[in-house]
């Protein structure tokens, strides 16, 4: 597919970075020089310095034949010009625009969006995205990653297997007849860095990250047969009151009184809109890398921080404060993906990277076939897809074992007239079967043409 994406920040970055790996043609529109050089030096794709919005830089950056344009500035106003000339110049066949302000997202606005009015096809909404992220990771403690497909029946997760987990040595096809009733399926394992799509003889050992798919109602269970316990917190302190803190905090206010929540921010001004804006949560104004004001907020009790300010370093100091003033985890937000694979090794439970977050959410709206959601793993190295079965697709009354996948691909889960089935090799595939499919980001195109309709243009 021809791509343009308009914006070459982190996200911007993200999103080319991902969709050139799988062999997309795709060109980058950015005003900064700066960022444009990056993309040069470090990105097989074509970079283009000018402003977006401009007629003449979309048409030098191949408009006129793009499949698909994504508008990433940190502008929503610029965005929504993009996608306007995008489709009334050059009639873009898909637009798609990150829009950050919430008030354009209000329900009594949404028709705004439309071939009429604004032709955006489809929004994102990093901080929204990120603030769900985040909710997803305090109703699963012990996961370092977790995603809902299929409405929420079916979830990925991402765990790390210490020398508490039970079934450590154990080959996963003796782990299907411990728990022959589990529907749970390990489809990635990573060690020494390095993810494999494992084989039924393949054998967990501590220190592993391993990926599942299971049943919404076995992941409790799941998590305790894989070595975690851990309970969900009802004391929580958020670092943080910007569009991501506060969303999280309505959200938990929202869910009653289970939970008890402190907020810290620094920003005066700021706190006291968002403590305004809530009725049971405490807002505390100040820097949360000071240690008696965490006290004050009562990390020596609470059952967990997050951090989400907009600086990584706060972040990642303040959760490392929290743990050490005894603080059971620590969850942060880090954007700098250099970060990423030392929060672990420095005590921090789980970090949130948002510019992932957002590629999945891109991707999502922009497979092809009948790919209805997509989760980045590892910065990129694999996915979670969930496609639905078309009643014309060749894979219907095909069994696993007859599809010939690749070694790098493993089905999870199907999802079929209400119950989940666990995939064995002699599982026949059937029309509207929702498939959950793990595989390595060099497989994708084969997996999204498994799901092709053979009637639709591929």
């Amino acid at each position: 597919m021809k791509i343009i994406v308009c914006g070459a920040g982190l996200v911007g970055f993200g999103i080319a970075r991902h969709l050139a790996a799988e062999g997309n043609d795709v060109t980058v529109v950015d005003r900064e020089a700066e960022l444009i050089q990056r993309i040069n030096d470090t990105l097989d794709v074509r970079a283009i310095q000018g402003h977006g919005a401009h007629p003449s830089v979309l048409d030098n950056a191949g408009a006129r034949n793009a499949d698909i344009i994504i508008a990433v500035t940190s502008s929503d106003e610029v965005n929504m010009v993009i996608c306007q000339i995008a489709y009334s110049l050059f009639k873009v066949p898909k637009k798609i625009a990150r829009i950050r302000d919430h008030k354009y997202l209000e329900k009594e606005w949404a028709g705004i969006f439309s071939h009429d009015d604004l032709p955006v096809d489809e929004i994102i909404s990093p901080e929204e995205e990120v603030a769900e992220s985040v909710l997803q990771r305090l109703a699963i403690p012990g996961a370092y990653d977790s995603a809902n497909f299929v409405g929420g029946k079916q979830k990925f997760l991402a765990m790390n297997l210490t020398e508490n987990c039970p079934v450590v040595d154990t080959p996963l096809n003796q782990l299907t007849e411990l728990f022959s009733d589990l529907k749970a399926v390990v489809v990635g394992i990573k060690r020494n860095g390095k993810i494999i799509v494992p084989k039924n003889d393949h054998v967990m050992m501590i220190g592993d990250d391993v990926f599942l798919v299971t049943d919404e109602q076995d992941a409790e269970r799941t998590m305790t047969i894989f070595g975690h316990e851990e309970k969900e917190a009802a004391k929580i302190i958020l670092v943080g009151a910007g569009n991501v803190g506060s969303y999280v905090a309505r959200k938990l206010e929202q869910r009653g009184s289970t939970y008890s929540v402190r907020v810290i921010e620094n920003d005066r001004e700021r706190a006291k809109i968002v403590a305004d804006e809530l009725d049971r949560t405490i807002v505390l104004q100040g820097n949360g890398l000071e240690s008696e004001l965490l006290y004050e907020a009562g990390v020596r009790d609470a059952g967990l921080l997050v951090a989400l300010t907009n600086d990584d370093q706060v972040n990642i100091l303040v959760s490392l404060l929290a743990r050490n003033e005894g603080c059971e985890r620590a969850l942060c937000l880090i954007n700098d993906t250099t970060f990423l694979p030392i929060s672990k090794t420095i005590g921090l439970d789980a970090a949130i990277n948002p510019r992932s977050t957002t590629v999945s959410s891109v991707l999502s709206h922009i497979r092809r076939g009948r790919v209805k959601n997509v989760h980045t793993v590892d910065d990129g190295a694999a996915e979670v897809i969930e496609a639905e079965v078309a009643d014309n697709s060749p894979l219907v009354g095909k069994k696993i074992r007859q599809l010939d996948l690749r070694d790098n691909v493993r089905i999870g889960s199907i999802y079929r007239n209400g119950e989940t089935v666990v995939p064995r090799g002699n599982t026949e595939i059937k029309s509207d079967d929702r498939i959950v499919v793990f595989a390595m980001t060099e497989s994708v195109d084969e997996v999204e043409k498994l799901f092709h309709s053979v009637l639709e243009k591929y």
